[in-house]
C-alpha cells in the first residue's frame, strides 16, 4: 500500500556533502513524523534526525551543525543534507515515516525505506 524510496547515497571524501531524499507513495492520508536513521557495520541502528509535520527538528549530537533535515509535505518527501562529512558517518541510512494510510482512521504505521549506503573516505 505504501512504499518509501530513498536516493542520494554514495561515496564522498571527508569534508564533502551529500543530500539524501526519501519519497513516499501509495494510499497515504497523512504523514506525521519523518526521520533518518543509520546503521554502521557491527552497530545498532541509531537515530540521526527527526522532523515533525510542522518542521520542528531534532538531531543526534554527533551530527548537529552538520546535517539538516527538511521535508516537502506536498511531495511526501523528506531530505537530509549532510555537510562536513566524516569517515564515522559511513553507514546505511534509512528513512522512516509515520503514515496514516487511507481507510485506517487515525492510526499511524511506521514505514521504512530500503536504505542507502553512504561511504566517507578519509
Amino acid at each position: 500500500q505504501v512504499q518509501l524510496v530513498e536516493s542520494g547515497g554514495g561515496l564522498v571524501q571527508a569534508g564533502g556533502s551529500l543530500r539524501l531524499s526519501c519519497a513516499a507513495s501509495g494510499s497515504i492520508f497523512s504523514i506525521n513524523g519523518m526521520g533518518w536513521y543509520r546503521q554502521a557495520p557491527g552497530k545498532q541502528r541509531e537515530l540521526v534526525a527527526v522532523i515533525s509535520r510542522g518542521g520542528s527538528t531534532n538531531y543526534a549530537d554527533s551530527v548537529k551543525g552538520r546535517f539538516t533535515a527538511s521535508r516537502d509535505n506536498a511531495k511526501n518527501t523528506v531530505y537530509l543534507q549532510m555537510n562536513s562529512l566524516k569517515p564515522e558517518d559511513t553507514a546505511v541510512y534509512y528513512c522512516n515515516m509515520a503514515i496514516v494510510v487511507v481507510g485506517t482512521g487515525i492510526y499511524e504505521t511506521n514505514y521504512w525505506g530500503q536504505g542507502t549506503q553512504v561511504t566517507v573516505s578519509s
